[in-house]
């Protein structure tokens, strides 16, 4: 077995181990050396959000597809853990987009649905797969439905839940092992979710000041866990703290670690 597959076929172990998977985001090598090497990680995922952001531009696709793979490239080369890839909705064809991506070094992915015709967004899931197997490894597809996160206030919470395992229960018969409902945080909705899809067969964002504790959603039968940009925004929030501290006088912050 290739070191890239048994990356990838660890990364699918992950995903059905007893214990929640939880993914730290990362956005660059420094991060993500700072999180590999954090005791307890043993994978990282990449966001898409915030490796946009780093080069100064906005969410969704709008970052360069080349320069989005060269920096999760990066990653997958300074780290010896599983590397998980935001490639967003695929960048128009997501067969191709996965390829680039396994030839750089990652083993498994987002996919937006973007609330697409389901059989469009069907296609999409068996392309990424099909990618993987072309390469020679499981590729370890976090499908997602985006039904719940770009939902009106005012919508119908139960029927978009359902909806939303509707869509899921496809990806996963498409071959997908998890699927990835962000925009979900209560818990009896996710409740219901683990029940339409099965324990273990659920990926979600956690949110700050919103969601359930890790412990919480393990027991709720979640499988995987992802913090998106939050990481990011935790550590720019550290350093504009930082800016006001020393403008106001005073010192950089004493438990300052050298992790560079």
């Amino acid at each position: 077995m290739s070191d890239l597959a048994a990356r990838a076929r660890t990364l699918l172990d992950l995903h059905s181990a007893p214990e929640v998977l939880v993914l730290v985001n990362v956005w660059d090598v420094a991060s993500a050396t700072v999180v590999a090497q954090s005791p307890g990680v043993r994978a990282l995922a990449t966001a898409s959000h915030a490796i946009a952001a780093t080069f100064g531009y906005e969410d969704g696709e709008r970052i360069p597809l080349d320069l989005h793979l060269d920096m999760a490239g990066r990653i997958a080369a300074a780290v010896d853990l599983p590397v998980s890839m935001d490639m967003e909705a695929g960048y128009g064809d997501p067969g191709e987009t996965t390829r680039r991506a396994i030839a750089l070094g990652i083993v498994g992915g987002n996919l937006e649905d973007a609330s697409r015709p389901l059989d469009q967004s069907v296609a999409a899931v068996e392309a990424v797969l099909a990618a993987g197997r072309s390469a020679g490894i499981d590729f370890v597809l976090n499908a997602r439905t985006d039904v719940l996160l770009h939902a009106a206030p005012d919508a119908d919470r139960s029927a978009l839940v359902q909806e939303a395992v509707s869509r899921g229960r496809a990806y996963l018969d498409a071959g997908a092992p998890v699927v990835f409902v962000p925009g979900v945080v209560d818990r009896d909705e996710i409740a219901a979710l683990v029940d339409g899809l099965g324990r273990g067969r659920l990926s979600v964002l956690a949110v700050p000041r919103s969601s359930p504790s890790v412990r919480e959603l393990q027991d709720l039968g979640v499988a995987r866990v992802s913090t998106g940009p939050y990481p990011q925004r935790v550590a720019l929030t550290a350093l504009q703290d930082c800016v006001a501290d020393l403008l106001s006088g005073g010192v950089l912050p004493p438990g300052t670690r050298r992790l560079s």
